[in-house]
Parts: structure tokens; sequence; C-alpha cells
């Protein structure tokens, strides 16, 4: 078992088991036929567990999937956070200003103008528009891992991100939608679901495995943990493929219409960023972090609002979201590692540049 965690690591088959992954997300999908169920909020499940009033029924453990996933993606991630790092990722303003700018001040409105652009079904460009307010609260996180950037700093960002679209959320969407209303609960309870559970365990891993074996002990379970993580984001990719499967193979023309500005949006953000990191003299795993806090999106957000209020094709404009941005994502993954040494004059696994950008995440 742990040869296989251990082999999940190489960043050379990520490709191949993505590819696979959703591939087989979306024969599952169409073969049952999820797109047919009213599937249950994931924290709704939760909460049915904790009050003792779950039904294992397809819809709610399918909706127990993503978080699941999301949890094995994080949970390693977080275990490599010091609490002395996420006081100096504090202190870090520069870093702080650009993520604020870039998620407060473009992202939005890049977003707005690419589903103007590229998307003519109004309730479609609604559900884009509405994927393109809320940064991203978790899996920005596991792709600064990935990426060997500064997991605490991207935390510290995310923090501060899901502070400030509980107040922002409802101003943009009133600009750039309309009259629209939401529980802002739904943040505050995603915030706990997806970052406060995978980092309150990850930090108290991280201490008992020290206080008992040393940092040797904590660097002896990064690979397993490292497969750990590639397995949480490998089942996720299968879940969230599998939640439209049908949809996929019956009407391909909606994804790609999505897919366009989406692809647009997200590598745009990523490499405008990360210059302007390079630009200010960012090291690389600073300039990294602030680069995927600014492109992320917080698909769960998205998805929650267009459910309670908007139509089921908002919705649906919102689920086919994170089909695009994960995958995306991963390619933006592999092209910070081999930039690094042309742009930050350092290899992305701390080996000598002029050897080459590294195979190994």
């Amino acid at each position: 078992m742990k040869t296989l965690l251990t082999r999940l690591e190489d960043f050379r088959l990520l490709p191949i088991f993505v590819v696979v992954s959703m591939a087989i997300g979306i024969a599952f999908g169409n073969a049952l036929r999820i797109s047919d169920f009213a599937l249950t909020p994931p924290i709704d499940a939760l909460k049915a567990i904790a009050g003792g009033t779950f039904e294992l029924t397809v819809p709610n453990a399918i909706s127990l999937g993503v978080p699941i996933g999301l949890f094995l993606m994080m949970y390693p991630a977080m275990t490599n956070v010091r609490l002395t790092e996420v006081g100096q990722a504090f202190r870090s303003p520069r870093q702080l200003a650009v993520v604020l700018a870039f998620n407060y001040l473009v992202a939005p409105f890049l977003m707005f103008g690419l589903a103007n652009l590229f998307v003519s079904d109004p309730e479609l460009r609604t559900g884009l528009i509405l994927y393109g307010l809320a940064p991203c609260i978790a899996m920005v996180i596991i792709f600064t891992f990935l990426a060997k950037g500064n997991t605490p700093m991207a935390l510290v960002f995310v923090a501060l991100n899901s502070v400030a679209q509980m107040i922002l959320i409802p101003v943009y969407a009133r600009l750039l939608i309309g009259n629209v209303s939401f529980d802002v609960r739904v943040v505050a309870e995603s915030v706990v679901l997806y970052l406060g559970l995978p980092l309150a365990l990850g930090v108290a891993t991280r201490i008992l495995v020290v206080r008992r074996r040393g940092e040797a002990g904590m660097d002896a379970l990064k690979p397993m943990l490292n497969g750990v993580s590639i397995l949480g984001l490998l089942f996720t990719l299968i879940v969230m493929f599998a939640l439209k499967g049908d949809l996929i193979l019956k009407r391909p023309g909606i994804v790609l219409e999505m897919a366009i500005p989406m692809t647009l949006f997200f590598i745009a953000m990523f490499f405008i960023v990360l210059f302007v990191g390079w630009r200010l003299r960012f090291p690389y795993r600073d300039a990294v972090a602030v680069a995927f806090n600014a492109t992320g999106r917080d698909f769960e957000i998205a998805i929650a609002i267009a459910i309670t209020a908007f139509s089921p094709t908002v919705a649906l404009a919102t689920v086919v979201g994170p089909l695009v941005e994960v995958p995306v994502m991963l390619f933006l993954v592999w092209s910070a590692m081999r930039l690094a040494p042309r742009l930050f004059g350092v290899r992305a696994d701390g080996g000598d540049p002029r050897v080459g950008a590294g195979a190994r995440a």
C-alpha cells in the first residue's frame, strides 16, 4: 500500500491518473444517470448523519463524495503547516495586497467579460459569472502544495478570503447579476467543513508525530501523505465527473461552451499574477501561493448559491465549473514547476536549477 501511495506522488504519471479518473467518473455517471437524481447538498448530508436522520440512498451517498475527497486532499497538506510559519505569512503585506487586488478588483470583472463574450445562453452566463465571484477557500491549498509553494501563506490568504467573501459576494452579485439573496451561513459552514476540519486534524497530527519522533518522523511520512493527497484528488475527480457523466456525453456542447471562457480565465489570472510576483521579486514559493490564491474559484459556494437562488440551468453552469477548473489547475501546477528555474532561479523541488525543472511534485 505504501509503495502504491508513493507511486501516486510521481508527477510524471499524474496526467494519466487524471484522465483515467475522469473517464471512470463519466462512465459511472452515465451508467447510473446520476444527473436525474435530486442530489443532497454535502453539508446537509453531514448534518443528517450528525442528527441520525441520514438515509443511505444513491443521491445521499454521492453527495458525500466531494467532502470526503476534499478532506483526503487537504489533510496531508495541512500536516505541513507550522504555526510559526503561519505567523510569518501574516507579515507579508505585498503578497496579500496582490491577492486581494486580483481577487476583488480583477477576477469578477474578467469572468463577467468572458461570460458575455463567449456564452450566449443568459442562464449559463449567469452561472459562469457567479462562479467567478468567490475566491477559492480549499483547493488552492492543495494546488499550492503540489507546486511546492508556500502552503502556510496560502492558508492565511484562504482564511482572509473566507471572511472577505461573506461580505463582498452579495455586493458583487448585486452589481454583476442583479438582485440575489442567499444565506451567508453557507459560506461559514463551507469554511469549517473544507478548511477548518482538515487544518485542525493536520496540525494535531504534526504536533503528535514531531513530539514522538521529531522532524525526521514527519519527513518519513511525507511520501505516503503526498500519495494520500493525490488519491483524494483522483477520487474527487471521479465523483465530480460522475455527477454529470451522462450530461457530458449527451450535451458536450454545454461543457465546451463553458470550458472556453473558464480555461481562458484560469490561465490568464494565473500567469499574470505569477508574472507580477516575479516582477515584485517574490520568492518562488510565495509567488505560487499568491498566483493560485488569485486564480482558484470557490465552486462549493457557487454551486450552493446557484441551487438555492437560481434555476437548474444556472446551477448546471456552476457544476461544470470544477470539471474544467481541476484539470486546468493541474496544468498550471506543472507549468509553475517548469517555470521556476527560468523566472525564479530555483527548482520547485529544491534541486540544482541548472539540472532542469524536475519531474516530481
